[in-house]
């Protein structure tokens, strides 16, 4: 499935209605906490793996890391809907920024724009 394709389809499932593009509003932050809340669900997983199973991953495990990831996912692809912008931008503009702070050596530090 194409990222776009991804972003167009999962729309169906927002519940927030009349959304203002380009406005902070409520879908937007509940969208983006949203992806903290995911995100920290794939880390429980994960430090769970890493305390409890050794740092074996089951067949089991995986599938429900990658059911949560799914969930990010789809976080992400509503806020950056919300920005009008397709997902396929939101990956190609990271790419160039991490190609450009390869080229740069760069790749390992803080901030931003490094």
């Amino acid at each position: 499935m194409k990222l776009d394709e991804y972003q167009e389809r999962g729309e169906k499932y927002d519940s927030s209605k009349n959304v203002e593009k380009g406005m902070v509003g409520d879908a937007m932050v509940e969208k983006t906490l949203g992806i903290a809340g995911e995100a920290g669900e794939v880390a429980d997983k994960l430090k769970k793996i890493i305390w409890w199973k050794d740092k074996k991953i089951s067949e089991e495990d995986k599938w429900e890391i990658v059911k949560e990831l799914g969930d990010v996912m789809w976080y992400v692809a509503a806020v950056a809907r919300y920005l009008e912008v397709p997902l396929s931008e939101v990956c190609e503009r990271n790419l160039e920024k991490l190609q450009s702070r390869m080229d740069r050596d760069r790749l390992f530090g803080d901030g931003d724009n490094r």
